[in-house]
């Protein structure tokens, strides 16, 4: 099967080959943590999950190696540890596993896998120093009162990721202006840090690393100075991608750094730019805590191409509730086929097609191939053991609910009042169950906002 991917380096389509089959590699920048994830953060991590598993299908577990990074150490943090007056090692190690846990629910857990890794920026300090000495011995950084500034008039090629001249990145971007830089589009790799801030020792004085060094280095120690794909949301191609190549191509110039690039688009809720001041600002753990299940989220997740914007609706997730409670009916007690469909796998062989994958695996529903249903949407992340907890609950008492149901109905026929059977009907659809009545019988199913609370004392 080829894969095929847009590279947002050349804006083309491209068929993906590995520099090594056997070893295939993938860099996705993760997250800084001091708070919740936000819905915005989560659709990164299922995006590259879904990738993950692909390469994974197509060249075998042992022969892709993910790397997803953690940044513990930004001035985020610093400012979020001293607002809430706890220790930065405190509320990273608290923000990370939330992380953990909120992502997890949205069936992306690597525990135990050993071709995942999840490096600290804290723990690569030494690697970026060297990185860093290693511009400066280069000509392509400078040191000046404490800090340390790539400099972008000595990489001919900046910009050429996001297609932006210095002159238009200058006049787009906040550019922090600074009487020791030598240009204002010059990029820090080195700040001081105060006694109360945390600090390394370094060349250049007590200090920390920039944002944009932290993967740089991190992608060399693990993958060395070239691999294959470096994905992130579309937010993070400029500033962060293009300082990234700048630093990575001029510390190693004879490699080319990433060979592909992938970027996910922003996401929306009910149409609008989520944000605070609209009130639209949610994260994934005020989602579950809501009782939206993880399995629900990531469902309307793949139902959009990852380099569309994404619009998050309550409409959605009520249609995702349906189908996955229908897809779980169908496949429950069912062992999963040997592989996905062909199809599937097709769909999502061309640039990672999770709504053509989706269709699919309605087409399979439909045909009533509930083996390979199950096989096929694991390879998407739904109907995974342990993801279906939220779709059992309450559905046990439908199967009784249809039998009174028929019964009353079998009355009606004869007595002509049918006025309990329109009752227990209209109970049933209020509590988001679909009722199916035939000369077959009556056959009632878990529907969009399904309320098993509803069904208690229904007579």
């Amino acid at each position: 099967m080829t894969i095929r991917l847009h590279n947002t380096a050349t804006r083309t389509r491209e068929e993906f080959h590995p520099i090594d089959p056997g070893n295939v590699r993938m860099y996705v920048c993760g997250p800084t943590v001091y708070d919740r994830a936000h819905l915005g953060n989560a659709r990164p991590v299922v995006v590259f999950d879904v990738l993950y598993r692909l390469l994974r299908h197509v060249y075998g577990p042992g022969h892709v190696t993910y790397v997803r990074n953690i940044t513990d150490v930004d001035d985020k943090i610093i400012d979020r540890a001293a607002e809430r007056g706890i220790e930065i090692g405190e509320l990273t190690a608290t923000t990370t596993e939330w992380f953990h846990q909120d992502m997890a629910a949205l069936g992306v857990d690597y525990t135990g896998d050993a071709h995942f890794k999840e490096p600290k920026a804290t723990e690569y300090i030494p690697q970026m120093v060297d990185m860093i000495a290693a511009l400066i011995a280069g000509g392509h950084a400078y040191a000046a009162e404490g800090h340390v500034l790539f400099a972008v008039d000595s990489y001919a090629d900046y910009g050429k990721l996001s297609g932006r001249s210095v002159d238009d990145m200058i006049a787009g971007a906040r550019v922090e202006v600074a009487p020791y830089k030598r240009n204002p589009m010059d990029f820090v790799l080195w700040k001081p840090s105060t006694p109360d801030q945390p600090g390394w020792d370094s060349p250049w004085g007590r200090g920390r690393p920039g944002w944009h060094i932290e993967c740089s280095a991190m992608s060399d120690a693990i993958f060395g100075a070239e691999f294959d794909i470096h994905g992130g949301g579309i937010d993070l191609q400029f500033p962060h991608h293009e300082n990234e190549i700048a630093q990575s191509c001029c510390a190693h110039p004879q490699a080319g750094f990433a060979r592909y690039w992938l970027h996910n688009e922003m996401l929306q809720v009910e149409g609008r730019k989520m944000s605070k001041s609209l009130g639209n600002f949610f994260t994934v753990r005020d989602l579950l805590d809501r009782g939206v299940p993880g399995e629900v989220i990531r469902f309307v997740f793949l139902g959009t191409h990852y380099r569309k914007p994404m619009d998050w609706t309550e409409e959605k997730a009520r249609e995702a509730e349906a189908v996955l409670r229908k897809w779980r009916g169908l496949t429950d007690g069912i062992e999963p086929a040997a592989s996905p469909a062909p199809a599937v796998v097709a769909a999502l062989s061309d640039d990672l097609n999770t709504a053509g994958a989706i269709a699919e695996l309605h087409a399979l529903a439909g045909a009533g191939d509930a083996a390979g249903l199950l096989a096929s949407a694991r390879l998407l992340g739904p109907l995974e053991d342990g993801m279906g907890d939220w779709a059992a609950a309450g559905t046990g008492d439908l199967a009784a609910l249809a039998d009174r149901l028929a019964a009353a109905r079998a009355a009606a026929m004869e007595s002509k009042d049918f006025s309990k059977v329109d009752r227990m009907k209209a109970a049933l659809v209020d509590a988001g169950v679909e009722v199916r009545m035939s000369k077959a019988g009556v056959e009632l199913l878990p529907g969009a906002g399904f309320d098993p609370a509803k069904l208690e004392g229904l007579e």
